[in-house]
């Protein structure tokens, strides 16, 4: 999974992406750039890579200017995907000391040995701070929340659907559908079993049978399996379906404009971006400074004013405001009602079951 939080998003990508550079001989190519990591005012430089575009202008407003200004550490960032830098760490070159990716991401660099274990001890920040367990995994530490869920149009429906079953329930609520395909991200097995019945603390191991099943009895009422992030608040703007799983924050411009849609967050599935070290990198000093300065309650407040992303510390939820708090994914009410991603069992069986996947889609 690549890109940004509720943007570019691609398992697929990472195959690729890691064929293209196996094919690059030397760290240079990779840079693009033979500049010296040493700013010119003596403090090394802090090489951070993430996805770019808007994600990456929210970063350097909320978290990097301010730990610059605050360290007098200069922040450079690039935009690799996860396959370039672990062919870099193959290499025994890294070219950044940082990385922010998801944590389903990360489980993988894991697997390939391609990431530094994180010391947690060394970031004050976490300390009695209440971040779950799920975010401070052995080799990342988690930043920022980001959840799929369902939209719905208001003037379409009757009622206004309250689960994962109402959506699958398409004699109560009528009217086309879209769901989510696998070529964008993790397909959505969670909302099919909770559909299903199954209840969301018995979710993992998933029932990839079961799961299969209920896609199968909706899929005649599926307009389209989305395939861009951007897709499903398009088809919803139109009026092409009436209800759709989507990436939170996708359908906001639709609502600002004053369109009858509106989120049901009754069984959201979470995932977490954060930050892992390559193995190798030169830089962690730095890396763990600017991790723990990520991890402040105003920090993290900052960075969710600016972008759709839930923060990890619950004591920043306390400096958002009501309105903020309803669409925010780690909001108390929120976190009720939805669950986290399992990504290790994700990194396991992704392969099988996008093939399984794409068997199901051409039959």
């Amino acid at each position: 999974m690549e890109g940004n939080l509720i943007g570019r998003r691609t398992v697929l990508r990472t195959a690729a992406a890691l064929a293209a550079a196996s094919a690059v001989t030397g760290c240079g190519a990779l840079t693009g750039s033979g500049e010296s990591r040493t700013s010119s005012g003596g403090k090394k430089r802090l090489v951070v890579s993430n996805s770019g575009g808007a994600y990456n202008d929210a970063l350097t407003k909320a978290i990097y200017e301010p730990f610059t200004k605050e360290t007098g550490i200069p922040v450079t960032t690039v935009n690799y995907q996860s396959a370039q830098v672990i062919a870099q760490v193959k290499q025994g070159r890294p070219q950044v000391d940082l990385m922010d990716n998801s944590l389903l991401i990360f489980q993988k660099m894991a697997r390939l040995e391609c990431l530094e274990p994180v010391d947690h001890d060394r970031l004050k920040n976490v300390k009695g701070a209440g971040i779950s367990e799920i975010q401070l995994p052995e080799h990342a530490v988690g930043k920022n929340v980001w959840a799929s869920l369902m939209a719905y149009r208001t003037d379409s429906l009757k009622r206004a659907p309250h689960s994962w079953a109402d959506f699958w329930n398409t004699h109560s609520f009528s009217g086309p559908r879209s769901l989510q395909s696998v070529e964008v991200d993790l397909p959505e097995l969670e909302f099919a079993l909770l559909a299903d019945g199954v209840p969301l603390d018995k979710l993992y191991p998933l029932d990839v049978d079961r799961a299969f099943a209920s896609m199968s009895r909706i899929r005649g009422d599926v307009k389209k399996f989305w395939n861009t992030g951007a897709l499903p608040a398009v088809l919803l703007g139109r009026k092409e379906v009436v209800a759709t799983s989507l990436w939170g924050g996708r359908a906001d411009e639709l609502i600002k404009q004053g369109q009858p849609v509106a989120y049901q967050w009754n069984g959201a599935r979470r995932l977490t971006n954060g930050w892992g070290i390559p193995k190798g990198a030169g830089n962690t000093d730095a890396a763990y400074k600017l991790m723990d300065f990520s991890l402040r309650p105003e920090v993290q407040a900052a960075f969710y004013k600016l972008y759709s992303g839930g923060p990890v510390v619950p004591a920043a939820t306390k400096l958002l405001s009501e309105a903020d708090l309803v669409n925010q994914p780690t909001s108390p009410q929120n976190l009720k009602t939805g669950f986290d991603a399992d990504v290790a069992w994700w990194d396991k069986n992704l392969q099988a079951v996008t093939k399984r996947w794409q068997e199901w889609a051409d039959a």
